[in-house]
């Protein structure tokens, strides 16, 4: 994510979240939507509460219960399978203000995705909802009465040249003394503006170093750490 890529995920966060509405931030796989997401709740007020769940693969609607209760820190276990006292305790607890991040949300069904919306048609509801992920936006465009309440469409696109090395040095410090370079010539050629190929390629500069603390961010130790990525980053 670029600077001004993780600014406009916060304001578009922000917004959603001041009305108590929903956003769906979406894009291509690996451009860093979760990190931007994350980044932007933590800019919210401290009197927000911030709840953070994760789709399953392929999850039935137990398993979504399941996932929001223990967000909520609701007793998961004893309400996974009653329909009935799990929605009118979810009910209870998104009638606080705060803020539901759903993360992987391409994966939930149109169904679930309705049993979201329930929850958040229900009376009292004051709480808002970020659904993340890559594909997240075709998924609830089949939803069409979930569709019909986002109130925030973002796209997140890649990390832009011009702020590469910025972007980099700024999640991890060891591109700063890196050549300009170097880093735009491997993005160029390898990473393609991808955060996740860059969160590799920076992992196996930090193994690399571990051995050789001494050892500079050169064009040497670049090209070894993508070579570690293997023909497919």
């Amino acid at each position: 994510m670029s600077t001004r890529q993780v600014a406009q995920v916060v304001e578009a966060v922000g917004h959603t979240v001041a009305a108590r509405g929903m956003c769906c931030v979406f894009g291509d796989p690996g451009l860093g939507k979760s990190v931007a997401v994350e980044q932007a709740v933590r800019f919210l007020p401290g009197r927000v509460p911030v709840w953070r769940a994760v789709a399953g693969v392929a999850p039935g609607l137990p398993q979504l219960r399941a996932s929001l209760c223990e967000a909520l820190g609701l007793p998961a276990g004893a309400l996974t399978h009653r329909a009935g006292p799990a929605g009118q305790a979810l009910v209870r607890a998104l009638a606080e203000p705060g803020v539901l991040v759903v993360d992987d949300a391409q994966r939930l069904t149109p169904p679930l995705l309705d049993y979201l919306r329930q929850l958040w048609d229900a009376p009292g509801c004051a709480a808002a909802l970020v659904l993340c992920g890559a594909g997240s936006e075709r998924a609830v465009a089949r939803a069409s009465a979930l569709r019909s309440r986002v109130l925030t469409w973002h796209q997140v696109g890649r990390l832009e040249p011009s702020q590469l090395l910025q972007t980099l040095s700024l999640f991890h410090p060891v591109w700063a003394q890196a050549d300009p370079d170097e880093v735009a010539r491997v993005d160029e050629q390898r990473a393609h503006g991808n955060f996740r190929t860059w969160a590799k390629i920076t992992s196996h500069v930090y193994a690399a170093r571990e051995r050789d603390p001494a050892r500079q961010v050169d064009g040497e130790l670049i090209e070894q750490a993508c070579a570690r990525l293997g023909p497919y980053p």
